[in-house]
């Protein structure tokens, strides 16, 4: 092959792998994992003075009764493999009465807890209906060609509307409390993500976002995430 083709072969490769790896770049890095903030005007209501208040205490004994906070890792570890059957139907009656709570009743403190407590005790229960697997990527539920894992498909109704875990995230906790802690509240059941905290979040829990200083540690786990590794299997056990 004469010397200028040859040349302008190797030209034509090296821009080919230059747009490979920065498209690769773009799909690991995180800003290209979440979704942006999009408000949903509905859940905007709510009673500044309500003195109502939701009864997290179902969470809560989940969490104490199989959340290892003591693992060398640092990571706590939820065990999903020991939960019995009667706590099952306890996390099952819990998300229940949770949609019937009036949310746009609460005010603003209680809205915050009961939100983050939705979306981590649904996302266990996820887990645990389909228990065992090996990563919540592989829990494919949600509508789409190129959906995957199950934060969208719509696991339930609250007052009245059908809501998914990206709706409670990225529709309502992010944009209508504007709380940067509260990436540190959320798990979404992974090695990459902030620590599951070992108590049920209240309204009189002010902070509603403990964890920041666990969180930060363990971006290392979400970067090696979004680098191509796998966070491997859930634990059924500490």
């Amino acid at each position: 092959m004469p010397k200028a083709k040859r040349d302008h072969a190797q030209s034509c490769k090296r821009i080919l792998f230059a747009v490979i790896l920065a498209g690769a770049g773009f799909w690991f890095h995180p800003a290209a994992a979440a979704p942006s903030p999009d408000p949903w005007p509905r859940w905007q209501a709510h009673e500044p003075d309500s003195p109502r208040v939701v009864d997290h205490a179902p969470w809560d004994i989940m969490l104490k009764k199989y959340l290892v906070t003591s693992h060398p890792s640092g990571i706590n570890r939820f065990r999903y493999g020991s939960v019995s059957a009667a706590d099952r139907q306890m996390l099952a009656e819990y998300l229940r009465k949770l949609q019937t709570a009036k949310v746009s009743s609460l005010n603003r403190q209680e809205q915050k807890a009961y939100w983050i407590n939705l979306y981590n005790a649904l996302t266990v229960q996820v887990i645990l209906d389909h228990y065992p697997v090996k990563s919540i990527k592989d829990i494919d539920i949600s509508p789409g060609l190129f959906s995957n894992g199950p934060w969208d498909a719509k696991l339930l109704a609250i007052e009245g509307e059908k809501v998914s875990l990206n709706d409670i995230e990225h529709r309502i906790l992010r944009p209508i409390f504007k709380d940067r802690r509260l990436h540190y509240a959320l798990n979404c059941a992974s090695l990459g993500c902030p620590n599951l905290q070992p108590k049920a979040y209240t309204g009189q829990h002010r902070s509603a976002a403990g964890g920041g200083s666990q969180g930060v540690h363990h971006h290392v786990f979400r970067r090696l995430a979004h680098a191509g590794r796998l966070p491997g299997p859930l634990p059924a056990a500490g």
